[in-house]
């Protein structure tokens, strides 16, 4: 079986021809499938391997920078040596290797990795964009729908009125009296309800007089929201190729984490029955620039790792994918 060899080359690099060259030279001794990839005609592959080039891989093993024709065929020989290992212990217990198949998975995990980025950002999109969806459908008299987006997402959000906004009403929002916000009238009176009956707030949707709730409530479409602007602003800059680096974990916590945590949990604590906290209730306000610093700095700390990944694992599905079509051209 041949050796899958796979070299990353720049076309204008005098360098990489000359590489390119000792391959040739080497390919029938030691039985090569050489598989080159140009990487300005990638642009993940330019910025994963800038200044790499030209790159040799060959099994396990690796060559990059300044190495000579001999440390070329020391490693060719190694990795030879290694395949020639693998093929016969698969033989001993009765594996067929085929080096001209791709799993399904695979496959599936390629055009995944290949589009991730801009793929996750419409799925943000629609993810914080479907819950105000909810309220403009129950305007328009399509109620159906709209209680299936507003149990879809119940799943994931407490939904509680008070804490959530309105669209088509009196009020963009309508806190608890506790809240304590000038010219916002308070759930409790312009529903009647009783403002610690958390299951009638949950289920309360809105009417034609107050409006409609989003499906969301007021923290996590300022969390969902900025993740989506951030994924936005990261996707413009990688287009630009100025991609940004992940936020540092203890950034992430000082400023993403520190502010919501004393806004939630002040106000957890504080509604515990004997708690020793004077009790109080955020605002749509202080919930929304907690829930937005939140979500960017989170945005900020997983999105660039995540690419990251994506982009590693597409460049090495990418090799494998050009050496089993040159495997399936051969047979």
């Amino acid at each position: 079986m041949k050796l899958p060899v796979t070299v990353y080359v720049h076309p204008e690099q005098p360098r990489s021809q000359t590489v390119l060259a000792w391959l040739r030279d080497l390919e029938a001794d030691l039985d090569l499938q050489v598989v080159v990839l140009d990487v300005t005609q990638d642009s993940t592959l330019a910025r994963r391997l800038d200044g790499q080039t030209p790159r040799v891989e060959a099994g396990r093993y690796r060559l990059s920078g300044e190495f000579d024709r001999q440390r070329l065929e020391v490693t060719l020989r190694a990795a030879r040596e290694g395949q020639d290992f693998r093929q016969q212990v698969a033989q001993e217990h009765g594996l067929t290797l085929r080096p001209d198949r791709l799993p399904l998975g695979d496959r599936l995990m390629y055009y995944i990795s290949k589009h991730f980025l801009t793929g996750f950002v419409i799925f943000l999109g629609l993810y914080v964009g479907l819950p105000f969806l909810a309220p403009v459908l129950m305007k328009a008299g399509l109620t159906t729908p709209a209680t299936v987006l507003y149990k879809a997402y119940s799943v994931t959000c407490h939904q509680l009125a008070f804490r959530s906004w309105f669209l088509f009403g009196e009020q963009p929002a309508y806190p608890r009296a506790a809240a304590h916000v000038p010219g916002l009238r308070t759930f409790g009176e312009v529903t009647g309800l009783d403002e610690n009956d958390l299951w009638a707030a949950r289920e309360f949707i809105g009417n034609e007089r107050l409006g409609y709730k989003v499906a969301f409530c007021e923290r996590d479409v300022a969390i969902w929201g900025a993740f989506f602007l951030f994924g936005l602003f990261y996707w413009y800059r990688k287009r630009r190729g100025k991609p940004l680096r992940a936020l540092r974990w203890f950034w992430w916590i000082a400023i993403g984490w520190t502010p919501i945590g004393l806004d939630g949990v002040s106000q957890i604590l504080s509604q515990i029955p004997g708690s020793p906290l004077p009790y109080r209730e955020s605002t749509p306000l202080l919930r929304t620039l907690t829930g937005f610093i939140f979500g960017w700095t989170t945005a900020w700390f997983m999105l660039p790792q995540m690419d990251e990944s994506m982009e590693e694992s597409y460049r090495l599905l990418l090799k494998r994918l050009r050496h089993v079509s040159r495997a399936r051209q051969r047979s």
